[in-house]
């Protein structure tokens, strides 16, 4: 089930991020995911417009939206290769319509997983706070 945000999801949400988030972009300093950490807590998760996979009461994964701009797409390990991140995806899709994204160019789980759903590289960018290259994509509009 995939159900909107709550302030009781935060705990479970940043310990789905930690273990995720470590596998998707190893090249972090342990710095900048101690900074990200915090913000997650005190202006991303309370900010954004926050999805969450709910496994019977326990949250798996969470798709995080600032307008029609996938902010944070994290799924807990044990949950990869099921089809569970594109259910995400599809559910936010739904109700905005073609999405984009910024995701790290050394992503090696994010980056094929955009690119499988349709995704394409509409741009580059830069994380500021490490300094790590970024494509800018985009989904098809039709």
């Amino acid at each position: 089930m995939i159900r909107k945000y709550r302030a009781e999801d935060t705990e479970a949400l940043i310990s789905i991020w930690d273990n995720a988030e470590a596998l998707a972009h190893p090249f972090l300093s342990s710095e900048v995911r101690d900074q990200v950490r915090r913000d997650m807590r005190s202006l991303y998760l309370p900010n954004a417009e926050t999805w969450v996979l709910d496994d019977e009461g326990v949250p798996v994964g969470f798709i995080a939206m600032i307008g029609k701009e996938i902010g944070g797409l994290f799924l807990d390990p044990s949950q990869h290769g099921k089809g569970k991140g594109r259910e995400m995806v599809d559910h936010v899709v739904a109700i905005k319509g073609p999405l984009t994204v910024e995701v790290f160019k050394d992503n090696k789980i994010g980056l094929p997983f955009y690119e499988r759903y349709g995704f394409f590289v509409t741009g580059e960018g830069m994380f500021e706070a490490s300094g790590d290259e970024t494509f800018k994509m985009a989904m098809s509009a039709s």
